[in-house]
């Protein structure tokens, strides 16, 4: 039986599904975020995608230094767009990002 509320489990399926190659280090954090309380009130496929979009933009892109050189937070998102598309790629995820997605971020 896999510990945790069936809340938490649905979770850990959920990502194993959409992230079949994710490294356990990004995954720990990403169901971190996705578990907060902040995004209990969403369905679990939106806080976890949610999640997984933070995660990619602020640790796998160049996203933090674009703001730090003064872009704003929409031209910073569209410069890193390819960027977060060929991580979530090579995690084994079918689903991309868009340009004008929203993610809640």
């Amino acid at each position: 039986m896999t510990a945790g509320t069936k809340r938490q489990r649905d979770m850990r399926k959920a990502l194993t599904r959409l992230l079949p190659r994710v490294p356990m280090l990004d995954a720990e954090a990403i169901l971190d975020v996705a578990l907060a309380g902040h995004l209990r009130h969403l369905p679990p496929s939106i806080a976890l995608w949610q999640a997984v979009t933070a995660r990619v933009r602020h640790a796998h892109t160049d996203y933090e230094q674009l703001l730090e050189e003064g872009y704003d937070r929409d031209a910073a998102r569209f410069f890193v767009i390819e960027a977060m598309n060929d991580t979530l790629a090579l995690w084994g995820c079918a689903r991309r990002m868009e340009a004008d997605e929203e993610d809640g971020d």
